[in-house]
């Protein structure tokens, strides 16, 4: 992230959003063009969950792209015309560094819970939207943990501050994930349809198809309810009933044969597909809310 912000410091800013439980940053990265005025902003992160070593790989893959494209891309010089792209390439930071010192296989954070009896809570069940319902777990030993209340975990309150203080500028929320290749949309904590249903779901078969292209990769697309499995106190969840009217979770590969220990052979390829599909929902996203005189695409009926 220095050497990024270093290199390309007239596109590149590195920020903190807060503290994790072990006095870590929390750092993003602020992809920007020059504006006399505020944009709208699409947000990504990565690495909620710290064994899915893949995902902070793609975050950094992913910024590598933009920056180093940009300037003869006309896709991505449009996109940033008209928008910042926020990147948290690490979100758990505390247990993605466990993950590398301790327990390759770790899900949650790692603050002590219950005085130390056990550790961590994951944090993608901490948020406050249905809390506590579905696919949790109170019993703080257990992965799905879900915390002591919502947005216990001080990562969580970052996000949580950050995305409050930033809601009216966001028109789009991605998540990124491992294993599964799937595309998901609101909601994980109920089987009703989001309100915008049918639009994002256009826009997630669109970036199924584009990153097919790349690899021959299939993903499947779908509310996280019925496409993955029912869950709240997810972060997608809070922030589309923030108001976000575009909210993604991608999971990226495999299909359970490595699972989250994912080959090194495979992380270029997983990125390459993962950005076409990536850059299909920030570009459906900008052409809906800044529409140009040439549409790049109409949604299907």
């Amino acid at each position: 992230m220095n050497d990024l912000e270093s290199v390309y410091k007239q596109l590149v800013t590195q920020h903190s959003m807060g503290m994790t439980f072990e006095a870590r940053p929390m750092n993003y990265l602020k992809i920007s063009k020059p504006s006399p005025s505020a944009k709208k902003i699409i947000w990504m992160d990565c690495g909620i969950h710290a064994r899915e070593w893949i995902t902070p790989a793609f975050c950094q893959w992913f910024v590598k792209e933009i920056v180093q494209n940009h300037q003869h891309d006309p896709k991505i010089q449009m996109l940033l015309e008209n928008v910042d792209v926020y990147v948290l390439p690490v979100y758990n930071v505390d247990g993605y560094v466990y993950s590398w010192t301790t327990d390759r296989l770790w899900r949650k954070s790692t603050a002590p819970q219950y005085n130390g009896t056990c550790l961590g809570t994951d944090l993608n069940r901490n948020f406050d939207i249905m809390w506590g319902s579905v696919d949790v777990a109170s019993n703080c030993s257990s992965e799905e943990f879900c915390g002591t209340k919502p947005a216990s975990e001080p990562e969580t309150k970052a996000v949580v501050n950050f995305v409050k203080s930033k809601k009216s500028q966001i028109i789009c929320y991605l998540s990124i994930h491992s294993f599964g290749q799937v595309i998901l949309i609101p909601y994980g904590y109920s089987g009703k349809l989001s309100r915008n249903y049918r639009e994002m779901m256009d826009i997630a078969v669109k970036a199924a198809a584009a990153l097919k292209q790349k690899h021959g990769t299939e993903y499947k697309v779908g509310p996280f309810y019925s496409t993955l499995y029912p869950a709240t106190g997810t972060s997608q969840d809070w922030v589309y009933d923030q108001g976000v009217d575009f909210a993604f979770t991608l999971e990226l590969r495999d299909k359970g044969k490595y699972g989250f220990e994912l080959p090194e052979d495979q992380i270029q390829p997983t990125c390459e597909e993962a950005v076409a599909a990536v850059m299909t929902i920030m570009r459906c996203v900008t052409e809906k809310k800044f529409p140009s005189t040439e549409p790049m695409t109409t949604f299907s009926t």
